[in-house]
C-alpha cells in the first residue's frame, strides 16, 4: 500500500495541472530557462536543536475555580488559591506569578509569613507546603503530610515561627515553620471541652491568638463552642456555648471582646468579662414577623470586626445573611455596617472569600481599614472603604478575559509599532467611569520592562460576539480595544411554533478571526455562518452596511445523473448556485425559523473598527448552512475567501460582489484524483423540513445529557435509533465504493480514530459550565449531516470525471449578480447554537470519519461511499503570489486551497492592475487542478523564496477610509507586493511552498510542482495546529500534536529539531485555542478563564528571569505603636512570651511520627535567602557573606582576647616568681 501511495504522490506532483478556466489571466507556456530545479536549491539552514526549549512564561486571566485568599500588608502582595492546586501571586501591574502544586489538590487556605518572603499553603490532600517567594519563580521549601487527620484551619501569628493547625477531629497541632516538623504540644478536643459534655464539638473552624495576650489561643468549633486556651498553663480559661453553628470569629483590637457569625444569619458579640451569654445578638437582614418569630436567614459565612481612628464606630463587614424570602431573587451580597449606616453591595457572582486590608500588621493596634478585597467565583474586585459611596478600584489585571466565554484566539508578534498606541487611544474612550481615584492597593513587588520587547497583540473572540484586542508585549496583558460584532445585526426574535425551540442564546459567537495588522483589515466568522469585514478608521462615520447572501448548499438538481453527465459532464447550471427567490419552492420554511438580519438602515459607527460588509450563508430547503471552516483575506487583492464542507466562496470586497461560489468537487475540474460515484437524488423533497425538525428534536435532549456527562467521550453522541433510521433511508441504488489508491483516513488505530471524531466535528464546544447549567444545546455539524442523509438530501454536488475534449464552462463571473441579496429578501435562519458550548474545534480533517465514530460502525460500504462523497471540506486557504500552473513563466495572484482529504488545489486569479479598472472590471479566477496530495487534512500553507526566507502576503498600506481628502493629491491605493521573483536573484524565478497536513509536511518547488522534501510527522496521532514561524532570524515549522507533543521542523529540509511531550490533550479547549507565533512564543486557553503563554525558544527561556517581576522587596517591618505607660500598666499592652519554651522539643517533646510525614524541599529555610535569584538574591547573598565575615571577625576577636588573658596570666606568674626569689642568693635557689 505504501508503494502505491508513493506512486500516486509522484503522479500528483508530476502530472499536468489540468485545464484552466479561460477567464484566468496568468501567462502560460513552457518553463523558462530561469526556472530553478531541485538541484539548484541549496539553503543554508541555521537552526539547530539547541535553539529550542519549552518553558511556560506567564499565565493571564482570572484564576479558575478560586478557593481562598491571602494578603501581606507589609509587602502588599496578594495570593489566590484554586481548586486545581494553582496559586496566583499578584502585586503591582507586571508582577503576576503562577505556581502549581504537583498533586493538583485544591488549596484550602493561604498564610503569608508577613514580610518574610514566604507563603504557607494548606491543600485538600492534608498537606502543608512552605513556598519561597524570594525568587522570581516560587519553589516549595518544605512539605508536611498529615496521615491521620484532616486539616480544616490554619493560623500563623505575626512574627511567629509556630503555625497553629486545626483538624477535623477537633484537635489543634503546632508546626515549626523553620524545620516544618510537628511539635509535641497538642491541644486535644477532649481537654478543650468540659468533661460532662458528651457530644463532639466538631471540626476546628477558627484559630486566633488574643490581641491582649499572645499566650491565649481562641479555638472555635463548628458546633458553636468557643474555647480560650491558656498555652502556658495548658488549660481552658473559658468556654462559650451557642445553639447555632459558628462560621467565623473576629477580635476587637483591644482583645476584650470578639464577634462571631452563625449559620442562622446572626452576629453575636461576646465580652471576656462575662462569657455566659453574648452581650449583643443581631440579625442584620432579618426582621421580626407579625407572629413574633424571627425571619429565617442564610448563614453569615465570614465577618470582619475592624476599628478606625477617624471614627468611634467600628466597621462590621460580612458576607451572606440575607433572608430566604429576599434572597430568592437577589444576588450575593457583601454588607458594610458602619455605625447606623448599612450598605449592601450586590455581586454578580457568589462570594468565595473577602479580606479587609489594613495599614498595620499588628492585631493589637487600631486597624484603620481602607479597602475590602472580594474574591468571587468569576471575578475579583476591591472596594474603597475611605469614601462614603464605596466605589471599586479599577482592576489593572486582565481578569475579564472570560467576561463572555472565549471561543477562539489569535496571536500576533512583531506587529507594526504604531498599531498598539492607536488601538489604545481608541479603546480608552470605551472604559467605564465611576472608579475610585486612589491608587491600586495591591502594589507590591518590582517589575521593569525587559530589553528584548516587541509589539505583541492577542485577539480573543467570545460567545456573545465580542472581539477583544490585548497588548501582550513584555509578557504582560492589557486590554486595548473591544469590538462588538452583534451591533451589525438586528436583535433576533424567537420564531413561532417548533422553530421557537431552536432560538439561540449566542447567535453571534465568534468562530474564527483573520487580521492584517499592516492594512488593519479585520474579518470575523460567526457561528451563524456569517462573515463580517471591518475597516479601521480614526473618525466616526454614518454608513450603510453592505449585505451579501451566498448559497453554498446545493439542491438535488445539482447532482448529476449518468444521463446528464453524458451531455454535460463537468458542470451544473450556474443558476443553481444563486439564491432562490423568496417565493420559490422549498424556501417557505425560512419564515418560521430564527434569523440574523443585518441592519438595513445607515448605522453610526464610532472611531475604531467599522463594519463594511457582511456575507451570510443561506438556509436551503429548511436546512441550516454548514459552519465556515476556513478563511483568508488579502487587502492587496481586495479579496475575501471562505469555505466549509460544501464548497468555497470568494468575495470581491472592493466591488462588493461574489466572484465564486463553487462546490468542493467542482474545484477539481478535470483532475479529480478520487474515483467518485454519483449519488441518487432525493426522493421526497417535501418532507425534508419536517423530518429535519423531528430529527433535531430527537437528538436534542439525548445529546445534551450525554455531552454534559462526559465531553471527552465524544463517541457517546450517537443514537442507535436514529442510526437505524438513517440506514433505512439510504438510497437503495447506491453501490459499494470501489477501492482506490489514495490514503484512507479510517485505516488508523481505533483509539486515535475515537479522538479524531471529536477533532473533526466542524463546531464542538466544551461544557465548562461557565454560563451556568440549563442552557440549550445545539447539534454538532456532523450529526446534522447525518440528518441530511436521513432526509435523503445531498449537501454537496457530485460529478463524473470530465471527458477529454469537453471544455469546462465556469460562469463564475456572472455569479455575483445572481447571488447578490435582493431588496426585501429575508436573511437565512439558523438552528445551530453556541449557547451551552464554550470552545469550538476546528474542522481540519476528515469529517466523514467523525460521523463514523459518532455513529454505529456496522454500516455498509455503500453508506461510506456516500459519506466520503459529501464530506470533503475546505480546511485552509491562503492568498499569495505564486504560479497557477506548471508552465507559467511569471507569478500571479493565486488562492491556495486545502481540503480535508489532503488535496491541495490552486486557483489563479486575474486582477486588473490599474486602480480605476480594478474598481470596475471583473476579476476572473478558476481552478487549475490538483497540485499535491498529503495524508490527512491540510492545515497550513507558507511560501519561501529559494534562499529559505519567508515570503509575506501582499498587502495594502492602511489609509483612513473616512479621513479628509486632499484635492491636490487624490487618494490612491498603495500596495506592498512580496513577489517571489523580487526576493531572489541567485536561483532565478520560482519559490518554495510549504504544505502541512495532520499527518505530514511537504515542501514543493514552484512552478515545477516537484516535491523536494517530505516528512511524516506522526503516524499514531494527528496535528491540531501547525504554523510557519520565525525564530532566531530563521524560519521553522511549529506543530502541536493531539498526543501533547510540540515539534519543530527546519525549513525547507523538514529536519526534526525538537519533539517534547509538553501537554497531553486532556481538554478539547486546548485543541481549539493553541496558536504559535513568531519569536518562539505560543499560547492556549488553559482553563475557561485563563490564557497560558509559553516559549519554545532557548534564547527567550534564558532571558525569562529578567522579564519576570520580583515578588519580594526588602522593606523594614513597621514598629509597633507605643501606647504609653498608664495603658501598659493597666493591661493595655499585649504580653509577650517565648513560644520556643512551650513548643520546642526540649519542653514539649517530639510528635508521633505516624501523625505527619515531613517531605523536605530542594532547600532549607536557612538557605532560602542565599538561593534567591535577581537583585534581592544578590542582596541576600551579600548580607549572608557579611554575617559570615562578622562571625569570623568575632571568633578572631575572641581568640585575641584569650591570648591576651593567657599572656597576662603568664606575666603575673612570672612576676610572683620574681618577687619570691628576689632577695635570695644564687646558692639558695
Amino acid at each position: 500500500m505504501k508503494k502505491f501511495r508513493k506512486v500516486l504522490d509522484g503522479l500528483s506532483s508530476s502530472s499536468p495541472g489540468g485545464v484552466a478556466s479561460p477567464s484566468c489571466g496568468s501567462a502560460a507556456g513552457t518553463p523558462t530557462a530561469h526556472a530553478p530545479t531541485p538541484q539548484d536549491i541549496h539553503v543554508q539552514e541555521t537552526l539547530v536543536s539547541e535553539n529550542f526549549q519549552i518553558c511556560k512564561t506567564v499565565r493571564h486571566g482570572f484564576p479558575y475555580q478560586p478557593t481562598c485568599l491571602a494578603f501581606d500588608p507589609v509587602q502588599k502582595i496578594l495570593a489566590i488559591g484554586s481548586r486545581t492546586g494553582g496559586i496566583r501571586i499578584l502585586g503591582r501591574p507586571g508582577v503576576d506569578c503562577y505556581s502549581q502544586h504537583e498533586s493538583g489538590a485544591a488549596v484550602l487556605q493561604l498564610q503569608f509569613l508577613i514580610n518574610e518572603g514566604a507563603l504557607v499553603t494548606a491543600c485538600a490532600d492534608d498537606t502543608l507546603h512552605l513556598w519561597n517567594l524570594r525568587q522570581r519563580r516560587p519553589a516549595i521549601l518544605h512539605s508536611l503530610k498529615f496521615n491521620r487527620e484532616r486539616i480544616t484551619f490554619c493560623h500563623l501569628p505575626f512574627q511567629s515561627k509556630w503555625l497553629y493547625v486545626g483538624t477535623e477531629r477537633g484537635n489543634t497541632h503546632i508546626v515549626n515553620i523553620e524545620s516544618f516538623v510537628l511539635s509535641g504540644y497538642v491541644i486535644m478536643w477532649n481537654k478543650a471541652i468540659e468533661l460532662a459534655t458528651k457530644a463532639h464539638p466538631g471540626p476546628v473552624v477558627h484559630l486566633s491568638d488574643s490581641p491582649k495576650d499572645e499566650g491565649k489561643l481562641l479555638i472555635g468549633f463548628e458546633s458553636g463552642t468557643v474555647v480560650q486556651w491558656d498555652l502556658r498553663a495548658k488549660k481552658v480559661d473559658f468556654r462559650i456555648y451557642y445553639d447555632e453553628a459558628i462560621h467565623s470569629v473576629s477580635w476587637h483590637h483591644e482583645g476584650k471582646q470578639f464577634m462571631c457569625s452563625h449559620s442562622d444569619g446572626s452576629l453575636t458579640m461576646w465580652n471576656l468579662r462575662n462569657t455566659a451569654r453574648p452581650i449583643q445578638i443581631t440579625y442584620p437582614h432579618g426582621k421580626i414577623l407579625k407572629d413574633g418569630r424571627k425571619e429565617s436567614c442564610k448563614p453569615i459565612l465570614k465577618v470582619e470586626y475592624k476599628t478606625s481612628r477617624n471614627s468611634s464606630e467600628p466597621y462590621v463587614i460580612f458576607s451572606g445573611g440575607l433572608s430566604y424570602d429576599k434572597s430568592g431573587g437577589r444576588r450575593p451580597t457583601l454588607t458594610i455596617m458602619h455605625g447606623k449606616a448599612i450598605t449592601v453591595l450586590e455581586m454578580d457572582h457568589p462570594i468565595v472569600e473577602f479580606l479587609v486590608l489594613c495599614d498595620t500588621p499588628y492585631s493589637n493596634e487600631v486597624q484603620d481599614p481602607y479597602a475590602v478585597v472580594v474574591l468571587l467565583e468569576k471575578d475579583f474586585i476591591v472596594v474603597d472603604l475611605t469614601q462614603s459611596n464605596f466605589p471599586i478600584f479599577e482592576n489593572p489585571y486582565p481578569m475579564d478575559i472570560h467576561e463572555s466565554p472565549v471561543t477562539c484566539t489569535a496571536y500576533f508578534a512583531e506587529c507594526p509599532p504604531d498599531i498598539i498606541p492607536i488601538l489604545y487611544s481608541i479603546g480608552a474612550k470605551q472604559k467605564k467611569t465611576g472608579y475610585s481615584h486612589k491608587e491600586w492597593p495591591v502594589s507590591g513587588g518590582t517589575w521593569t520592562l525587559g530589553s528584548q520587547t516587541y509589539p505583541e497583540i492577542i485577539v480573543t473572540g467570545h460567545a456573545d460576539g465580542t472581539v477583544k484586542f490585548w497588548d501582550a508585549s513584555a509578557i504582560t496583558l492589557q486590554m486595548l480595544y473591544k469590538l462588538k460584532t452583534s451591533k451589525v445585526f438586528e436583535k433576533p426574535k424567537a420564531g413561532e411554533g417548533r422553530a421557537g425551540e431552536l432560538v439561540e442564546e449566542d447567535p453571534y459567537a465568534v468562530q474564527m478571526v483573520s487580521w492584517c495588522p499592516h492594512s488593519r483589515l479585520f474579518c470575523v466568522v460567526g457561528i451563524s455562518a456569517h462573515v463580517i469585514l471591518y475597516r479601521f478608521s480614526k473618525h466616526d462615520a454614518n454608513t450603510q452596511i453592505v449585505s451579501l447572501e451566498v448559497r453554498l448548499q446545493f439542491d438535488s438538481e445539482d447532482v448529476i445523473s449518468p444521463s446528464e453527465a453524458e451531455n454535460n459532464p463537468c458542470f451544473s447550471d450556474p443558476s443553481s448556485h444563486s439564491p432562490q427567490p423568496p417565493g420559490s419552492p422549498g424556501s417557505g420554511t425560512q419564515d418560521s425559523l430564527p434569523c440574523l438580519k443585518v441592519k438595513s438602515r445607515p448605522v453610526r459607527m464610532p472611531p475604531g473598527y467599522q463594519a463594511e460588509m457582511v456575507v451570510q450563508l443561506q438556509w436551503v430547503d429548511g436546512e441550516p448552512p454548514q459552519q465556515i471552516t476556513s478563511l483568508d483575506i488579502n487587502s492587496a487583492y481586495g479579496l475575501l475567501a471562505f469555505g466549509n464542507c460544501n464548497g468555497l466562496t470568494v468575495v470581491d470586497f472592493l466591488q462588493k460582489t461574489i466572484l465564486m461560489c463553487m462546490g468542493t468537487l467542482d474545484l477539481y475540474g478535470a483532475a479529480d484524483p478520487y474515483q467518485r460515484l454519483t449519488r441518487s437524488p432525493r426522493k421526497n423533497r417535501q418532507s425534508t423540513s419536517d423530518f429535519c425538525m423531528r430529527g433535531l428534536s430527537h437528538f436534542y435532549s439525548d445529546s445534551k445529557k450525554r455531552i454534559r456527562t462526559s465531553y471527552q467521550s465524544l463517541t457517546e453522541l450517537s443514537d442507535n435509533q436514529v442510526s437505524m433510521d438513517m440506514e433505512k433511508s439510504k438510497s437503495p441504488t447506491s453501490v459499494p465504493y470501489p477501492s482506490s489508491l489514495h490514503y484512507d483516513p479510517r485505516s488508523m488505530p481505533e483509539p486515535v480514530a475515537s479522538l479524531r471524531a471529536s477533532h473533526c466535528s466542524p463546531v464542538f464546544y466544551l461544557l465548562d459550565n461557565v454560563k451556568g447549567p440549563g442552557r440549550k444545546l445545539s447539534l454538532p455539524t456532523d450529526l446534522k449531516t447525518d440528518l441530511d442523509h436521513v432526509n435523503g438530501h445531498c449537501t454537496s454536488p457530485t460529478s463524473q470525471p470530465c471527458s477529454v475534449g469537453k471544455p469546462r464552462i465556469t460562469g463564475v463571473s456572472e455569479g455575483p449578480r445572481l447571488t447578490r441579496r435582493g431588496p426585501g429578501r429575508p436573511p437565512f435562519r439558523k438552528a445551530q447554537s453556541a449557547a451551552c458550548m464554550e470552545i469550538s474545534l476546528p474542522v481540519s480533517s476528515h469529517t466523514e470519519e467523525s460521523r463514523e465514530n459518532s455513529f454505529s460502525r456496522s454500516r455498509s460500504s455503500s453508506v461510506s461511499s456516500i459519506d466520503r462523497d459529501t464530506k470533503e471540506s475546505v480546511t485552509t486557504l491562503q492568498f499569495g503570489e505564486s504560479y497557477g500552473r506548471k508552465g507559467d513563466a511569471l507569478p500571479t495572484a493565486c488562492l491556495w486551497v486545502g481540503t480535508s482529504l489532503g488535496v491541495v488545489l490552486l486557483l489563479p486569479i486575474s486582477i486588473p492592475t490599474e486602480e480605476e479598472e480594478r474598481m470596475e472590471e471583473p476579476i476572473t479566477m478558476g481552478p487549475s487542478g490538483t497540485v499535491l496530495m498529503l495524508k490527512g487534512s491540510v492545515l497550513r500553507f507558507a511560501f519561501l523564496d529559494c534562499g529559505g526566507a519567508l515570503i509575506q502576503s501582499p498587502y495594502e498600506v492602511w489609509r483612513d477610509p473616512n479621513g479628509p481628502e486632499d484635492p491636490d493629491r487624490p487618494r490612491r491605493r498603495k500596495l506592498i507586493n512580496f513577489s517571489p521573483s523580487s526576493s531572489q536573484e541567485a536561483c532565478g524565478d520560482g519559490h518554495l511552498a510549504v504544505v502541512c497536513s495532520e499527518k505530514q509536511a511537504k515542501v514543493i518547488l514552484m512552478p515545477t510542482q516537484a516535491v523536494l522534501f517530505t516528512h511524516n510527522i506522526t503516524e499514531s496521532s494527528f496535528l491540531l495546529r501547525a504554523d510557519v514561524v520565525s525564530v532566531c532570524n530563521s524560519v521553522c515549522l511549529a506543530c502541536f500534536c493531539a498526543n501533547g507533543h510540540i515539534m519543530t521542523l527546519s525549513l525547507p529540509s523538514l529536519r526534526p529539531l525538537m519533539d517534547i511531550n509538553y501537554l497531553p490533550l486532556t481538554d478539547l479547549r486546548i485543541a481549539r485555542t493553541f496558536v504559535f507565533t513568531n519569536g518562539g512564543q505560543a499560547l492556549y486557553l488553559s482553563s475557561p478563564t485563563e490564557i497560558q503563554r509559553l516559549t519554545y525558544s532557548q534564547e527567550m527561556t534564558d532571558n525569562l528571569q529578567d522579564m519576570l517581576g520580583e515578588l519580594f522587596t526588602p522593606i523594614e517591618t513597621p514598629e509597633a505603636q507605643n501606647k504609653g505607660f498608664l495603658k501598659g500598666f493597666f493591661g493595655g499592652n499585649a504580653q509577650t512570651f517565648d513560644r520556643e519554651e512551650l513548643f520546642g522539643e526540649a519542653a514539649a517533646g517530639k510528635a508521633s511520627r505516624s501523625l505527619a510525614q515531613h517531605i523536605p524541599g530542594p532547600m532549607g529555610l536557612e538557605n532560602m535567602k542565599a538561593a534567591a535569584g535577581g537583585v534581592v538574591g544578590d542582596l541576600a547573598r551579600a548580607r549572608i557573606a557579611l554575617d559570615q565575615r562578622g562571625e569570623r571577625l568575632g571568633e578572631l576577636e575572641e581568640r585575641t582576647a584569650l591570648m591576651m588573658n593567657s599572656a597576662e596570666t603568664f606575666s603575673t606568674h612570672a612576676h610572683q616568681v620574681m618577687l619570691k626569689h628576689k632577695d635570695k642568693k644564687w646558692y639558695q635557689l
